[in-house]
C-alpha cells in the first residue's frame, strides 16, 4: 500500500493550478473571491489563521468536524479591520464529568472567544498584516497569539505567520525574549487560581515560538473553487487534550499524532456567501464543514424597487378640493398619511405654514420616514403652503421637528440632492405644547394592539444534554390608555419540548436570581407570562425623560420603579438614572412570586462617537444579587439598523462566589426584520450570548429602555440616515 504524501501532492497541485497564474478572476464562471474560513472559526487557511477580513458589518457562521473536534462558530465583523468570533467545541477524546447521573455520556465541551485586528493594509508591494488571539477568557486548551501577513498575487493569496502557545509547532526562538525575560514563560490558564474564563494578559505572546505558512489558489472557471495548501502551525502536543487521560482527568483517549506538518484542503462555493469545505490535516484526518456569511450594514436593496412611495392618486385634485379650507386639509393628509402607516397625531395651519406630528413603526430611517410624510403632503396640500414643520413623536411625546421649505424640497427631489436640500432645511427639538396644534384626530382610547408568532426558547451546552429547548406560540400586546400611558404584555402558550431530561441544578453560593433557569424553563412549560408592565412616560423639561413602571417586568422578577433620562439633542452624550424595587418570580412564570425581594438601581453613561458610530455605555450600581459594580456595554450600530456588541461586568464579589467563568461577559447582535422581506418594518431580530449563567452583575431586563424610545431625540440619529430622505 503506497503512503500518502501530502507535500508531493501539494506541489503537484499548485502547479496545475498556477499554470493561469495571471487569469483574470472576474472571469471565472461564478467569481467567488470573497476569502473563506479555517477550522478555528474565523477567516484562516486550514489550521491556520490569516491576515483576511469580511466587510463590516458581516454575520458568519462557520461549522467544522475535525478529528475529535466538532466545531461551531459565529463570527462578526463590527469594522473592516477587526473579526470577533465565539467558538463552541465539542472535544470527543473526553467527557463532561466522571459522572454519569451528572452529565449521561455526553462529551466535553469548551466555549471560547476569539479577536483578530487588522494593523497594516494591503498594498502593492506590502502585505496585509494583522494580530490575532484564539481562546481568549476562556479555558486556553486552544489558546494562541500570533502575527500573519497576507499578499494576493494573481489568483494565489500567500499567507505567513507567527504564533504562540497552540500555534507553535514549527519552533523557533521568541523574538520578544529579547525585550523581557518573562516572554520566555508561559504559565497557562489555572496556574494563578483562575475559574476559567479569565484574561491571562501575562502569557500573550509568551513562550514556545513557532512559524507557519500557507496558500489559497483560485481554481480558474470552477464557480470560485480554491485548493488550501498550509505548512501546519499547530503544536499538537499543546491543543485540546492530547495524550488522554495523562492531559486532562476528564480525556479517556488520546487523540492521533499527526504524520504531516502539510494540510490540504479545498473550497466549493455553492454561492458567494454559502462555501462547502473539506481538508487532509496532519496527513491522516479527513475534516469537512461549511461556513455562511451575508453583509447586512446597508439597507436591503430589494426594499428600494417593491417598497418606493406610493404617490396619492389624483393628488391635484385634493389640492384644489382643499384649497382655502383648513378642516379638507386635515382631513385630507389624515386620510393619506395612515394609508401609509404615517399616523397623524396632529395638525396645525398658521401663516402658509403646515406642522405635523405623527407617529410610526413602520421605518427604521427617521430620514426615510420624514421624506415620505413630506412626499404626501406636497402632494395633497394647497401650493399656498410653503413651509413644513414635520414632528415626529414617541410614547405621546415629541422628539424632533424638521422644517422643510417646500419650494427646496421640490427643487431637488428629481436629483435626490438631499446634501442641498439638507442646507435648506432645520431640525430641532422645541418642547412640545399641545395648545399648538388645531386639528387633533378622534382616538378611542384605550386602544388595543396585539400579534402572535411563534417563540423559541433555549438552553445550550448544559451537562444534561447540548440542546434542549420548547417551541411555543407567543402572543404580545399592547394596551393604550393614553398616548403616554400603556399596559405592555407578554405570554406564551407551550407546544412541544424536550425539558423532561432536564435537571441541573444552580450551584451558586450567591442569591439565585439567574442560575435557576431549569426550574423557570420547565415549570413554565405549559405556558407563562414574559411581561406584564404597566409605562407612564412623561418630558418635564425640553431634556429630560422620564418612566415610571410597575408590573411583571420579565421571565424573573417583578416589581417598581422608575428611569430618567438627560439627553440633550445636539449631543451624542446623555446621563440616566434608574431605581428598582423587585420580587423574584415563582417558577411557573405566572402570577406568584417567591421570597426573594431586593433593590436595584444604576446610574447610566451613554456616549455615541459620531465619525465610528460606536456607543458606549457604563452602566454602575447595585445589582439584583445585592452585588455592585460596573457593567460596560461597547456596540456599533449599522444604517441598516444592525447593531454588533459586547460587554463585560466586574463587580464586588471575588471570582471564586462568582463562579466558573470568572465574570459576566457576552456579545450580542440586533439583526433588522426587514433585510429578510421586501417591505420596510421596525423590527429587530435579536441574538446574544454568555458563555455561562452566573448571578453576579444581573441587571433587571425591563421593557420600553428611555435610551430607545428616544433614539429619535438627538439630531445625529437623523443625519447619519439623512441620504433616505428621497428613498
Amino acid at each position: 500500500m503506497k503512503r500518502y504524501h501530502p507535500l508531493r501532492t501539494a506541489l503537484v497541485l499548485l502547479l496545475v493550478f498556477s499554470n493561469d497564474i495571471k487569469s483574470d478572476i472576474n472571469d471565472y464562471i461564478y467569481p467567488s473571491k470573497s476569502p473563506s474560513f479555517g477550522n478555528f472559526g474565523g477567516l484562516g487557511v486550514i489550521q491556520n489563521p490569516s491576515a483576511r477580513f469580511h466587510d463590516e458589518g458581516t454575520l458568519a457562521f462557520n461549522w467544522i468536524q475535525n478529528g475529535v473536534y466538532r466545531r461551531g462558530s459565529i463570527v462578526m465583523y463590527p469594522f473592516n479591520w477587526f473579526e470577533f468570533s465565539y467558538q463552541y467545541t465539542d472535544i470527543d477524546n473526553a467527557q463532561y464529568s466522571l459522572i454519569k447521573e451528572f452529565s449521561g455520556g455526553q462529551s466535553y465541551k469548551d466555549k471560547s472567544f476569539d479577536a483578530k485586528a487588522k494593523i497594516i493594509s494591503e498594498g502593492r508591494l506590502m502585505p496585509e498584516i494583522a494580530v490575532g488571539a484564539r481562546d481568549l477568557a476562556g479555558t486556553g486548551i486552544f489558546g494562541a497569539e500570533y502575527v500573519v501577513a497576507n499578499k494576493r498575487i494573481s489568483n494565489v493569496d500567500l499567507s505567513v505567520g507567527m504564533g504562540w502557545g497552540t500555534l507553535s509547532g514549527n519552533k523557533i526562538k521568541n523574538p520578544l525574549a529579547s525585550l523581557s525575560d518573562s516572554f520566555d514563560r508561559r504559565t497557562g490558564v489555572g496556574s494563578s487560581g483562575t475559574m476559567g474564563g479569565d484574561f491571562n494578559i501575562g502569557d500573550f505572546f509568551s513562550g514556545e515560538t513557532g512559524l507557519f505558512a500557507g496558500a489559497e489558489i483560485f481554481i480558474p472557471n470552477l464557480n470560485g473553487s480554491r485548493v488550501k495548501i498550509e505548512y501546519d502551525g499547530t503544536n499538537y502536543e499543546k491543543e485540546g487534550f492530547p495524550l488522554g487521560r495523562e492531559s486532562f482527568n476528564l480525556a479517556f483517549k488520546p487523540i492521533r499524532k499527526p504524520d504531516s506538518k502539510f494540510n490540504i484542503g479545498f473550497i466549493y462555493p455553492l454561492s458567494d456567501n454559502f462555501h462547502l469545505k473539506a481538508s487532509i490535516t496532519k496527513g491522516n484526518t479527513f475534516s469537512f464543514g461549511f461556513s455562511f456569511h451575508a453583509g447586512v450594514k446597508g439597507s436591503n436593496p430589494k426594499i428600494k424597487n417593491t417598497d418606493k412611495h406610493e404617490p396619492v392618486s389624483n393628488a391635484e385634485a385634493f389640492k384644489k378640493i382643499s384649497k382655502g379650507n383648513d378642516t379638507y386639509i386635515y382631513r385630507s393628509i389624515l386620510k393619506h398619511l395612515n394609508d401609509r402607516n404615517l399616523y397623524l397625531q396632529k395638525a396645525n395651519i398658521d401663516n402658509n405654514v403646515l406642522e405635523v406630528q405623527y407617529a410610526q413603526d413602520k421605518y427604521i430611517s427617521y430620514a426615510r420616514a420624514t421624506g415620505r410624510v413630506a412626499r404626501v403632503l406636497d402632494e395633497v396640500v394647497p401650493d399656498e403652503i410653503d413651509t413644513f414643520k414635520i414632528a415626529n413623536t414617541n410614547a405621546g411625546t415629541n422628539l424632533n421637528t424638521i422644517t422643510i421649505d417646500r419650494q427646496s424640497f421640490q427643487l431637488y427631489e428629481s436629483s435626490k440632492d438631499h446634501n442641498s436640500l439638507r442646507r435648506n432645511i432645520t431640525i430641532s427639538n422645541p418642547k412640545y405644547n399641545p395648545k399648538n396644534y388645531k386639528f387633533v384626530p378622534d382616538v378611542e382610547f384605550p386602544a388595543f394592539f396585539w400579534k402572535a408568532a411563534p417563540s423559541v426558547r433555549s438552553q445550550i451546552g448544559g451537562p444534561d444534554g447540548f440542546y434542549f429547548g420548547d417551541l411555543s406560540l407567543a402572543i404580545h400586546a399592547e394596551i393604550l390608555f393614553k398616548y403616554n400611558l400603556s399596559l405592555v404584555t407578554s405570554g406564551a402558550i407551550g407546544i412541544v419540548d424536550n425539558f423532561d431530561e432536564l435537571k441541573l441544578a444552580s450551584d451558586s453560593i450567591l442569591p439565585h436570581v439567574r442560575t435557576d433557569i431549569v426550574k423557570y424553563l420547565k415549570q413554565s412549560r405549559k405556558g407563562h407570562f414574559k411581561r406584564i408592565q404597566l409605562n407612564w412616560f412623561h418630558r418635564p423639561t425640553k431634556n429630560i425623560y422620564t418612566k415610571l413602571s410597575a408590573g411583571i417586568f420579565e421571565p424573573m422578577f417583578g416589581g417598581y420603579g422608575f428611569e430618567s433620562l438627560y439627553r440633550p439633542f445636539n449631543s451624542t452624550f446623555a446621563i440616566g438614572l434608574e431605581y428598582w424595587n423587585v420580587k423574584q418570580r415563582d417558577y411557573d412564570q405566572m402570577f406568584k412570586f417567591i421570597d426573594y425581594e431586593t433593590e436595584t438601581g444604576h446610574i447610566n453613561i451613554f456616549y455615541e462617537e459620531p465619525y465610528s458610530q460606536l456607543l458606549f455605555r457604563l452602566k454602575g450600581g447595585r445589582f439584583l444579587a445585592g452585588d455592585s459594580g460596573i457593567n460596560f456595554d461597547l456596540s456599533r450600530r449599522f444604517k441598516s439598523g444592525l447593531r454588533i456588541g459586547a460587554f463585560f461586568s466586574k463587580t464586588d464579589i471575588s471570582k471564586e462566589e462568582f463562579g466558573e467563568g470568572s465574570f459576566d461577559k457576552g456579545f450580542y447582535f440586533y439583526l433588522p426584520i426587514e433585510f429578510f422581506f421586501d417591505s420596510h418594518t421596525k423590527g429587530i431580530a435579536g441574538f446574544g450570548l454568555r458563555p455561562l449563567t452566573r448571578d453576579g452583575a444581573q441587571f433587571l431586563v425591563h421593557s420600553h429602555h428611555l435610551y430607545g424610545i428616544t433614539d429619535q431625540a438627538n439630531s445625529y440619529n437623523i443625519e447619519r440616515n439623512w441620504d433616505d430622505i428621497y428613498d
